[in-house]
């Protein structure tokens, strides 16, 4: 996905309860005033953030220290193939926002923002940055991992109707009053918790919700397949840190690369699975995996995606183009002079890999901050949250 790309790195645990790590706060901010000359000289800035923290346990930082380290981990993500529009992250600063109808609304802002207020369909990659978490006092934090995701329903035969994936965070989303039509695409409410509310669930209205049906260029039936896939995807459950400080609540967006809609959400036997139906449909001979009717089928799966969302005018790349977007990413960052940590199993593309030119290579694995992390809490509580005990104190 061309976002702020997942950091599940279990070698960088936090605790909550923590002061700020002041050797951390100055690394950032020498980076931050070292490449953002305009900001002035950094030692002066030093000294207040040292004298906050030893006061206080933490410190604030400034609007264009937040901007500059959310563009920053971006840049440092490496699971992201899309990383070389980092500088063009849109920052918004949600600091004030404490309670969860403030919460949503600018949520809702977010998304009209992120798939082109003026202009639908230009998508745009956004980050809402809310308040950070303060050493041994609750915070906000989103139960999703998307702003938006389909539904999943288990029926009595053990089938599911809609994501498989999402069929737990649908379960606890009933448990708590939410009630679907039980369609393939019913868009889930968004679960936010605060330390003096809990839980409370909002549901998205359809006008925020860009969606875009998928059909095929080639292949008249495509349509009945009912298929559609929504056109943003934000992330909404990974913590941002920077410069010792953490954000649980930062969710961003970019857009999508055709793959994964077409070759995982789609493609995946525990997602949606359509390439049976596809491969039937296209007479494709299934008698053996040794003819491809697999591989055939989820190339046009593929194609269909693309067509479907140049059809709509909603941003997409494909995976070709990204991976050559990606070079000249680490061409301009070596420029200068900076090393771009990389994950293989993830730059590479789940299709094609070795017609990718990122997949003739190595790359450099590091936890560099600022970061986005993935925290075993905020995980159990987007894909299964009812297995762990609601709480509004953060822990």
């Amino acid at each position: 996905m061309t976002v702020p790309g997942y950091r599940d790195n279990p070698a960088a645990p936090w605790d909550p309860d923590a002061p700020v790590d002041a050797i951390e706060a100055e690394e950032f901010l020498r980076l931050c005033y070292g490449e953002e000359k305009r900001l002035g000289p950094v030692e002066p800035r030093l000294a207040v953030v040292r004298a906050q923290i030893a006061a206080t346990g933490t410190y604030t930082q400034t609007h264009d220290e937040v901007a500059y380290g959310a563009k920053v981990a971006w840049r440092n993500a490496s699971k992201c193939i899309g990383r070389l529009y980092w500088r063009s992250l849109v920052v918004l600063d949600r600091r004030s926002a404490t309670t969860a109808d403030h919460i949503f609304t600018l949520l809702l802002r977010h998304l009209r923002q992120a798939t082109g207020a003026t202009n639908p369909g230009q998508l745009r990659p956004v980050i809402s940055i809310f308040p950070p978490a303060t050493p041994g006092r609750p915070y906000p934090r989103i139960w999703n991992e998307q702003l938006i995701r389909y539904a999943g329903y288990r029926r009595a035969d053990g089938s599911v109707v809609g994501d498989p994936r999402m069929v737990e965070f649908t379960e606890a989303m009933s448990a708590l009053g939410w009630s679907g039509a039980g369609s393939d695409h019913d868009v889930l409410p968004v679960a936010i918790e605060t330390p003096d509310e809990g839980v409370r669930l909002f549901e998205l209205p359809e006008h925020t919700v860009l969606q875009v049906p998928i059909t095929h260029p080639d292949l008249p039936w495509f349509g009945e397949l009912g298929l559609r896939w929504y056109a943003v995807p934000a992330i909404s459950n990974m913590r941002l840190t920077i410069g010792g400080l953490h954000y649980p609540l930062a969710p961003f967006n970019g857009w999508y690369m055709g793959t994964e809609i077409g070759a995982r959400s789609f493609g995946d036997p525990d997602r949606f699975d359509v390439l049976p139906e596809t491969a039937k449909r296209m007479g494709l001979d299934m008698s053996s995996d040794a003819t491809l009717w697999r591989d055939r089928a989820l190339i046009e799966l593929n194609r269909a995606v693309l067509h479907s969302y140049d059809l709509a005018g909603v941003k997409i790349s494909d995976h070709h183009t990204e991976s050559e977007r990606f070079l000249t990413h680490l061409r301009n960052e070596e420029r200068a002079g900076r090393v771009v940590p990389a994950d293989w199993s993830w730059i590479v593309p789940p299709i094609s890999g070795s017609a990718t030119r990122v997949f003739h290579r190595y790359y450099h694995e590091a936890d560099q901050r600022p970061a986005f992390y993935l925290d075993e809490d905020a995980h159990e509580r987007a894909v299964c949250p009812m297995r762990r005990k609601t709480s509004a104190s953060g822990q």
